[in-house]
């Protein structure tokens, strides 16, 4: 973007309320020391959403703004432009009507526009140009083709060519694999379909399974494994040596698990897999780890923390030193917990070090590093390094050993403020973990700050979601679980509760499933969490290790919510389901 239209967008923004004038300036600095473009800049930094920057930046191209709201193209319509000048110039047909063709783009195109006109010619009809953001652009796009259409065509040119091939004996210790196979543009398509395909559902994992007469691909979404196609058996094996060689693993070994990694150009960006094969009884699975490194944390207020929670955190990762800890299950959120605290954390007077296994967000300003435990890089060969890197702030990626522990400990009573996580059900389980892990109670209780604990419960999908009448039973539980949160949170959480013992004025809701949700009833996930602040009571009841340290006694020392009442909270306002938060905690 040049500069004089960065100017006038700031100006525009201005004008539209959404910055004010000490931000302009400040913002200016900003870009031109880090020689990032404008857009980029307001977007990574939260100071406006990609919908709010689209409808200034159509006031600055003379365009006008585009809203899309999820309704469905019609086939007719969208086909006017061919999938690929719609990928290529990243633009859609919106509508046809009236001698009128109205086309979305996502940003002026000369070359584009000149496409669509020579397209439009042929019938005669005039166009009008909109502006429309990336992920309104994105939606659109997927309607051209579903993931089996796609492939299909794929297949049948694999097909043909294999017709006229000698059937290839099966080894007992590898697959046979044709090298031709693993490079032809039938293979290469349907693996890289695949790929696309799982980005664009904002896909965590690509499952690649082999049964006894076809191979199936899984997608991970919001936490769960969806089945997303099914695949000819003597397809599986030209695949799964297609994203060896890829990440370049050997293509031979077909008898130990390999990992690797790749990074592949998707839809315009960069984005990392990290690549894991498991020999199985009938031939070779991979799973494909999904790390969009490029499209940065969300902000730790739109991870769904309740009041009290935000409260806790805010006034922890305020301290200089000591320890925070972010607990839960594999695949809980705990990562991305720590990525948004980084981002707070993350000013220009302090240094912060990173280690990762593997980084799952890139941010600029924070130094990262990998450990890569195969060449002896690991947490806790790291973590004495970055202890003569002058850190202020140390993310350690996870506490898995004894060792490990020790350091993070020692790092912390040496005037570093350390985040890590830990694998444990709920928030004070973290402090018995540390126990178990030989950490001397009196260095525990000096150095331990804030314990959070957290699952991710999906959200409702409000396209569909249907209203549903709860059993008296359920909100008489409900009721009760609720019993023991303080007052001042409920009437912060639930400004419109009146009775506590009468649920029946709320309104609840069950899953459906729509085209919008791709029929799961769910999009995206929202964080349940607890949070136990280490106040001088429990750190005393830590020093000297009394038997009496449990939830009541946390309930005593301090306001708290555990993740139980704040799902239910959450099931109050709409957000998601009892079914869900059960699903999650039980986990």
């Amino acid at each position: 973007m040049l500069i004089d239209q960065q100017e006038q967008l700031l100006k525009i923004l201005q004008e539209k309320k959404l910055l004010v004038a000490d931000q302009v300036a400040d913002i200016k600095l900003k870009v031109a020391a880090a020689k990032t473009e404008l857009p980029d800049f307001l977007l990574n930094n939260k100071l406006v959403n990609e919908e709010q920057l689209t409808e200034a930046k159509a006031v600055l191209y003379n365009l006008p703004y585009f809203a899309y709201t999820d309704e469905v193209i019609p086939k007719e319509v969208l086909n006017f432009l061919p999938e690929e000048i719609a990928r290529t110039y990243n633009i859609v047909c919106l509508a046809k009507e009236n001698k009128t063709l109205k086309i979305g783009l996502v940003e002026p195109n000369l070359k584009a526009m000149e496409a669509v006109n020579f397209l439009a010619l042929d019938e005669k009809l005039n166009v009008q140009y909109y502006l429309l953001s990336a992920s309104s652009w994105q939606k659109i796009f997927k309607q051209y083709q579903k993931i089996e259409e796609e492939i299909s065509s794929a297949l049948e040119i694999k097909a043909k060519e294999d017709s006229d091939d000698v059937v290839a004996i099966k080894s007992e210790d590898a697959a046979m694999v044709d090298e031709e196979d693993i490079n032809s543009a039938p293979v290469s398509r349907i693996v890289s379909v695949i790929i696309r395909h799982a980005v664009e559902a904002r896909a965590s994992d690509i499952h690649i399974e082999p049964y006894d007469k076809e191979s199936r691909v899984r997608y991970r979404i919001d936490g769960i494994l969806h089945t997303s196609l099914t695949l000819p058996k003597s397809i599986h094996n030209a695949i799964i040596a297609r994203i060896k060689v890829m990440s370049k693993l050997k293509l031979d070994e077909t008898r130990v698990p390999q990992d690797g990694r790749v990074r592949l150009l998707v839809n315009g960006r960069a984005v990392d897999f990290r690549i894991s094969t498991l020999p199985l009884a009938n031939h070779e699975k991979v799973v494909m780890r999904i790390l969009d490194t490029a499209k940065g944390a969300p902000a730790l207020s739109d991870l769904g923390f309740n009041s009290n929670s935000l409260r806790a955190i805010n006034a922890a990762i305020k301290k200089t030193s000591g320890i925070i800890l972010v607990t839960g299950p594999t695949g809980s959120g705990k990562t991305t917990t720590l990525y948004s605290l980084l981002n707070i954390l993350n000013q220009e007077g302090v240094n912060i070090s990173t280690l990762e296994d593997p980084i799952e967000y890139e941010i600029k300003g924070v130094n990262q590093s990998q450990v890569r435990p195969k060449v002896g890089f690991t947490f806790a060969n790291g973590l004495r390094s970055l202890l003569r890197q002058d850190p202020n702030i140390i993310m350690v990626g996870e506490i898995r050993d004894e060792e490990t522990a020790e350091l993070s400990i020692h790092a912390s009573l040496t005037g570093h403020l350390v985040i890590s996580t830990l694998h444990t059900n709920d928030a004070l389980g973290a402090v018995f973990r540390l126990l178990d892990m030989k950490i001397e109670r009196f260095l525990l209780a000096s150095t331990l700050k804030t314990v959070v604990a957290q699952r991710l419960a999906r959200r409702l999908c409000d396209k569909c979601r249907q209203v549903v009448t709860l059993p008296e039973s359920e909100l008489a539980a409900m009721s009760a679980a609720l019993k023991d949160v303080p007052a001042h949170i409920l009437k912060t959480e639930l400004p419109d509760l009146q009775d506590l013992n009468n649920l029946s004025n709320y309104t609840f809701y069950r899953s459906v499933g729509c085209s919008h949700c791709e029929n799961t009833g769910f999009t995206g996930r929202v964080a349940i969490s607890e949070v136990i602040d280490i106040n001088d009571q429990l750190k005393e009841m830590i020093n000297r290790g009394d038997k009496n340290l449990n939830i009541d006694a946390v309930k005593a020392s301090q306001d708290f919510i555990s993740i139980n009442q704040d799902g239910i909270i959450k099931v109050l306002k709409g957000i998601t389901t009892m079914e869900e938060i059960l699903r999650v905690i039980e986990s």
